[in-house]
Order: structure tokens, then sequence, then C-alpha cells
């Protein structure tokens, strides 16, 4: 019997306006309960109510504070950015092609608007495409100085070549990470759906999002299927609604290839990445992106009035669909660097959401330190200041400046650092600080005990503290 496998050895680091959809419109923010890839909210250019302060900008909670004062605002005011967290992809009949396996819930309702909108797009390339090589082929024909010489060639008296071609450095990483990957399907007696894992230990422990697994969390069914086309029962180890992750065992598995896990506090804009996982039901799919964005506050909910959560993501334009959270994202070495968890979808006239280029992961330094807790059998416990929080807008009414202190804990963390009600936060340990959600999602990256440099406007002036981060006692994880 293989010994169980420690896959953890050692975290991570605003948005720019964006049109809001029309409100007439079906909003793809939203997952269903069994999974979904969480859209993320990226606010809107039109002035507009200013979201309620958040309460706990320091802990991993949404803010639920009494409504602030403070004028419209953007995504840079602090609005938050609508995101899918994608509800378990329904399975797709492979056999006939057809089916809802492409949608977030097993009702038959999504499918034909993405299909139409990718014919449309599917046709402007193929049609540049075949522009650009015209003109090519023309010019080539015009210079051809051998069309004179009588001789024909045809690629069809040519023996087909059987030497492989160098495999490079994604086939390389899909080589390695498929084995690691899982697909899982949940059902209970009201809905079901299908979301990707990572497999952390060779005894069967799984990392994914909560928002895959807890359909399953009172009564239901999780089953894990295998990239050796192998599948097994699974349940749930625990669960943390606050970071949307969640740890699941499949049974009787004592031989599985645990991923390797890397780091996210390192990560660079532009570096090469690779999504895995199982979008729209389809498994073991391997997509390429690069990272476009780091440290972006993604608040996402599951569209069925649960809690919405916020999150430090690392931003991707590889290709995330529903079905896919849970699933890795990796750099080009085959080490996870993030969980997928959620997208900005636009909305289409079947409902359904898809990627647009806009994919958001947990970093992976923040999911290990998740993973642990929930391993040990421990409530989850987050970082917080003690302070409630609300968007400070700047005087053109719409630029989000920082997150505005409200209340101030009595024996906080904040309290103790000598933070007041008034005071405006604008950057934590270099990285700046945008809104109350930047606030809040940023902080949510940290660990209790660590100790932080914030930059705070009170009045005209200026100042920096440091903030020794508290603990919720794993509070919020048991709300």
């Amino acid at each position: 019997m293989t010994a169980p496998h420690d896959p953890f050895a050692e975290r991570p680091s605003d948005p720019s306006p964006d049109p809001s959809p029309d409100p007439s419109e079906h909003t793809p923010w939203d997952h269903s309960a069994a999974d979904g890839e969480p859209t993320t909210n990226l606010g809107s250019r039109e002035p507009g109510p200013v979201p309620p302060p958040h309460t706990e900008a320091a802990s991993a909670s949404t803010p639920t504070s009494a409504p602030s004062s403070a004028p419209p605002s953007s995504a840079y005011a602090g609005a938050p950015e609508p995101t899918i967290a994608f509800p378990p992809a329904p399975p797709t009949d492979h056999r006939s092609g057809s089916g809802s396996g492409g949608g977030d819930r097993r009702d038959g309702r999504r499918g034909g608007g993405v299909a139409k909108a990718l014919g449309i797009g599917t046709l402007v390339v193929l049609l540049a495409g075949g522009a650009g090589y015209g003109g090519a082929a023309l010019h080539e024909l015009g210079d051809d100085d051998h069309g004179s010489s009588g001789s024909t060639t045809s690629s069809l008296d040519t023996p087909a070549s059987t030497e492989k071609a160098p495999a490079g450095a994604v086939e390389a990483v899909a080589k390695e990470l498929l084995p690691s990957v899982v697909q899982i399907n949940v059902r209970n007696d009201d809905e079901g759906g299908s979301g990707s894992g990572v497999i952390l230990s060779s005894d069967g422990n799984i990392l994914t999002n909560n928002h895959v697994v807890e359909a399953a969390a009172e009564e239901g069914t999780i089953t894990v299927a295998f990239s050796d086309g192998t599948n097994t029962s699974a349940e749930i180890v625990g669960r943390d609604p606050v970071t949307d992750l969640a740890v699941i065992r499949a049974e009787g598995k004592t031989d599985l290839v645990p991923a390797e896990l890397g780091a996210s506090n390192n990560l660079t804009v532009g570096q090469d990445v690779i999504a895995i996982g199982s979008p729209f039901g389809l498994e073991s799919t391997v997509t390429v992106g690069i990272i476009s964005a780091l440290n972006r506050p993604v608040e996402s909910s599951d569209g069925a009035g649960g809690d919405a959560t916020v999150f430090p993501a690392v931003q991707t334009d590889a290709a995330i669909n529903p079905g896919n959270s849970g699933g890795p994202l990796v750099d080009i070495e085959g080490r996870v660097i993030g969980i997928n968890s959620a997208i900005r979808a636009s909305a289409t006239s079947s409902g359904t959401a898809g990627s647009i280029g806009l994919g958001f992961a947990i970093p992976i330094d923040l999911a290990r330190n998740v993973a642990e807790q929930l391993l040990e059998g421990k409530p989850v416990e987050h970082a917080r200041i003690g302070v409630t929080v609300s968007p400070a807008i700047g005087e053109d009414e719409i630029t989000g400046i920082g997150a505005e202190v409200k209340e101030v804990t009595e024996g906080g963390a904040g309290d103790k650092a000598g933070i007041e009600a008034g005071d405006v936060i604008t950057s934590l340990n270099g990285d700046p600080i945008a809104s109350s959600s930047a606030l809040v999602a940023t902080i949510r990256g940290y660990k209790p005990g660590e100790t932080v440099e914030m930059t705070l406007r009170r009045g005209d002036e200026t100042q920096t503290v440091e903030v020794t981060l508290e603990s919720d006692n794993g509070e919020l994880s048991e709300e």
C-alpha cells in the first residue's frame, strides 16, 4: 500500500470599469447549487447605488454593514464583480453529441445561444483567414518562376509522414497532470451536475470548490471519475463556504497520483498557464492562456440566494467554462498555482454562460492553507482587521480611491493599530486598495497572526500603520 502523499510544502499578493448588462436580460453571474463557475462582478461605468459597507474587511466574509452614503461608484469603487460560480455542468451524452452536458443544470434549457454565438465568431475568423491566405497565395503565384517548367507536383504523390512532432511544453504538462485531475459528479433529490478536482494525496484526498459539492452536503451522492476511465464514490471531508473551497475523499484508493502544488506569491502577469478540467462535462479538457492580472478582487455567489464570496483572484484568459470549477490552473512547469472558480460571462438568449477570456482562480497559497485545516478536521480560521468598511469614491463620483472605515471593533486588530472611523485605507503591503472589496479580498490571502503594513489617509494627512491580523476563530465557516 502506497503511503499517502502530502502535497503541502509553501501565499498571494482592482477591477476595470465594465459596462453593466441590461437588467432586463438574464445575468449569468450566478451558478446553481450543484456547481458552476462563479462569475466576477466587474462593475459598471454608469453611476449606480454604492454597495453597502463591507463588514469586517479583514475577514473573509462578504461585508454586510449598513448602507453607505457614498455616491454612485464603479468597480473601482467597490462594486461587486459579477462572476459565475460554475454550477456542476450536467453530464453530456457523448455518444449522440447532444444533451445538456454543457449546461449548469440538467434541465435541458441551455445551449443554443452559445452555439449560435460561436458560429458567428468562427465565420468571422474563417473569412479573415481566407482573405489573408488568398492574398499570400496570389503573391506567390505571381512570383513563381517555375510555372513554365511544365512539371506538375502533387501532395497526393508524397507518402504520408510518420515522424512524430517534438513534444511541446503544454503537451508535457498535460501528460503529467491529467492523471491528477478528476471529474466530480454530484446529485441530490433536486438537481445534479459536475465539476472538477485536484488529487492531493495517493489515498484519495481531492481539492475542489465548495459550490461543486455543496449540493451533496446534506443528502446526496458524489462520484469521482478518473482519467483512466475508472470511477468511485466519494464523501465530503470538509467545506469552507467563505473561500469556496472543499476537500473530498475518494473511497478505496491507495495509488492515486497527487498533483504538485506550486506557489502563488511569485506569479507574474503575462506568465503562461494551463487550465485542466471538465467544462460542460467534457472530462480531461486542456486549455492554454496567460495570467492577465493578479489580486483581482472577485466577488461571486451561487445565484440562488447563497452567500457571496470574495477572493484575491488570479485572472486568466485560458478558456474556463461551467464544469471547470475546482480544477487546476497550472504553470508551464506543471505546478498547480490556482483553483479555477469563476468567470465573467456575457448573457446569451439561452441563459448559458461561457468563457469570454475572463476566468478567475483562487490562489494556491490560500487554497493550500484552507485544505490543510479541512484535513485536520478544524474549523477554517480567516484573518481579519476588525473594522467595517465601505467604498471610498473620488471627487468625480466614479473613481474608487480606497476603503473608508465606518466602524472599528474595540480591542480588535485595527483598534490596536490606531485605525479610526473615517480613515481611508489606500494600500496594503504596497498593493493599491481601490475599494472595500479589494481590501476584503487582499486580507483573505493572509493568515491570522501575520503583520501587514497599511497606508491610510486621515483628513489631509497620509500615514502608515502596522496591523497584526487577528483570527475569526472559524466563526465565519460555522455560520
